[in-house]
């Protein structure tokens, strides 16, 4: 049997479709050391991963490496996503990586991507399920802890913009062993035993560590599952806790999250001065000309009031009248356009001229002379009258 004989290219191509359907290699994280690091003029960036024994070559385009949070750096430990292939002109297999993170919180962030992705993927964070947030509130609740200063906040930030509302807090663990459950209890508790109009849930700042409770799947599922409209107020400005993508408002501070749920007192305050002078305008201006009408009957006699209608009255007969007239003049400059057409097609206008129609006996047309035999009896209208006639 003859060996198997392949091109480079075949085999390259080759293993680079293997690669390409690899589902293992499709979209990997890689854990290593970057080494050799340059930065094209494209913005493209080629990268050497290492760890103790090997070397990964790779690559990150600039439409991928738009979106780091930092530059990377020889020596630097990262966590790269992305995928293997095979680059065919030079046969070499490299990672083209998609996301690139620091390593030390690299478990944690991957652990929070996995997560954002199948609850996106269920539709929590769809805006479909977004409750609107009540404009007028009676009674707040707040889930958080009561050792720091964000219920202090809370509290002052309400009291001071709409001093109606009354707030509930509900204290809680935000962060640690407990804080889950103790967050998944705040939020049943307002929504099976405390009903309140808003519910705000959060704690100040801190690392990805401190805030990871308000990226636990069971708070996703009971802030979702909330009847009561959640606004996350967990303290970081850039950053987003899988809390926030499930809230119906995400709050970048707890102190803004007060203020998205009361209305200012002093706005709702203008806004009432402004509606109250325009009824008020809106009902002086009514009664007034109620008066006027009131005024105008008064200083009218029933033989004047008489007379007035009598004279509507005649001013709509002589609309009506006009409007007959015109209608009947546009009748009749019609009938006289279609008799003037019809008297162009009528054969007496034929015969006025001094033309003459062979008839025969029984009325019909005779129109052509083959139809003429000898002995033939017709006759010959003229414009004036018949003549009878027999062809010879």
């Amino acid at each position: 049997m003859e060996p198997k004989i392949a091109t480079v290219s075949q085999i390259n191509s080759y293993l680079k479709r293997y690669l390409d359907h690899n589902q293992v290699l499709n979209n990997i994280w890689i854990k290593g050391e970057i080494s050799n690091f340059k930065g094209h003029y494209s913005g493209h960036m080629y990268i050497t991963l290492k760890d103790e024994k090997s070397v990964l070559k790779a690559i990150m385009f600039k439409s991928a490496n738009a979106h780091l949070s930092f530059y990377p750096q020889d020596g630097m430990k990262v966590l790269a996503r992305g995928r293997i292939t095979v680059y065919e002109p030079s046969g070499a297999y490299q990672l083209y990586i998609e996301e690139m993170i620091p390593d030390g919180v690299g478990e944690l962030y991957i652990a929070f991507e996995q997560l954002k992705r199948r609850l996106e993927g269920e539709g929590l964070f769809s805006s479909q399920y977004k409750k609107p947030i009540p404009r007028y509130p009676a009674v707040v609740g707040v889930a958080t802890a009561t050792t720091g200063a964000v219920a202090h906040d809370i509290i002052n930030v309400i009291t001071r913009r709409f001093p109606l509302t009354k707030i509930v807090i509900y204290p809680t663990p935000v962060q640690g062993a407990a804080a889950v459950d103790g967050i998944v209890e705040a939020i049943e508790f307002f929504n099976k035993r405390y009903p309140v109009d808003t519910l705000i849930v959060g704690r100040g700042g801190g690392s990805i560590e401190d805030l990871w409770a308000f990226n636990d799947e069971k708070v996703a599922r009971a802030i979702f599952a909330s009847k009561i409209p959640v606004i996350s107020a967990v303290g970081h400005e850039t950053d987003f806790t899988i809390a926030d993508f499930v809230a119906d408002l995400r709050a970048p501070t707890p102190s803004v999250a007060a203020e998205q749920a009361v209305p200012s007192a002093l706005d709702v305050k203008n806004s009432v001065s402004v509606a109250s002078s325009r009824i008020l305008h809106a009902m002086v201006k009514k009664i007034e000309g109620d008066r006027k009408y009131v005024s105008s009957l008064k200083m009218r006699t029933p033989k004047e009031r008489i007379q007035d209608e009598n004279l509507r009255l005649d001013n709509l007969m002589k609309h009506a009248e006009q409007s007959f007239r015109l209608k009947v003049m546009d009748k009749k400059n019609k009938l006289a356009e279609l008799s003037g057409r019809l008297d162009a097609l009528s054969p007496l206008q034929t015969l006025s001229r001094g033309y003459a129609i062979p008839v025969k006996p029984d009325g019909t047309v005779i129109r052509s002379a083959k139809k003429l035999k000898s002995g033939t009896e017709f006759t010959l209208k003229m414009r004036d009258g018949d003549a009878e006639c027999v062809v010879k």
